[in-house]
């Protein structure tokens, strides 16, 4: 390797580290400072939500909205109970206008459906039994909208645990 091409490499490399380790940082900071709101799963058919290690996760919200009548990206508005649970309010375009005890929550609708956090939550083989009774997928939201699937829930909106 020449010395200039020896340089880019490490100035490239020294970019995608800084890069990686923000992004890192972000989720940690979502993970510990974001709001914790429980969205309603959807029915899924139980013969197809074990699959491997992990569980195809709906979410209710979505379940009857259409992506055809939506943005391809945007926001869905939701407020939260006593508990903790997400209650529909809107989709919309932008992070703002929001009302008092709002909570935005970022999607995207690739095709006809509307996609909301993460569909799939991975665990530990041999755990499987402890979240077939899931109710909630636990995300935890920041103030731009951002979520990650940090637990699921159960009855009496316990996180399940194995």
């Amino acid at each position: 390797m020449t010395g200039i091409k020896r340089i880019v490499f490490l100035v490239n490399l020294a970019i995608f580290m800084v890069a990686i380790n923000y992004m890192i940082i972000q989720k940690e900071r979502t993970i510990s400072n974001g709001t914790l709101v429980l969205m309603k799963l959807a029915p899924v058919d139980p013969r197809s939500l074990m699959q491997g290690d992990y569980m195809d996760l709906r979410y209710d919200i979505t379940r009857s909205v259409y992506g055809d009548s939506l943005s391809s990206r945007g926001y869905c508005v939701v407020t939260l109970d006593a508990n903790n649970v997400a209650q529909f309010v809107r989709f919309q375009d932008h992070k703002t206008p929001l009302s008092e005890g709002e909570v935005i929550i970022k999607y995207f609708s690739p095709y006809w459906d509307v996609r909301i956090g993460a569909e799939s939550f991975f665990f530990e083989e041999g755990t499987a039994k402890v979240y077939e009774q899931a109710q909630y997928g636990g995300l935890r939201v920041d103030g731009s909208g951002n979520s990650l699937l940090v637990s699921l829930h159960g009855e009496n909106y316990k996180e399940l645990k194995p």
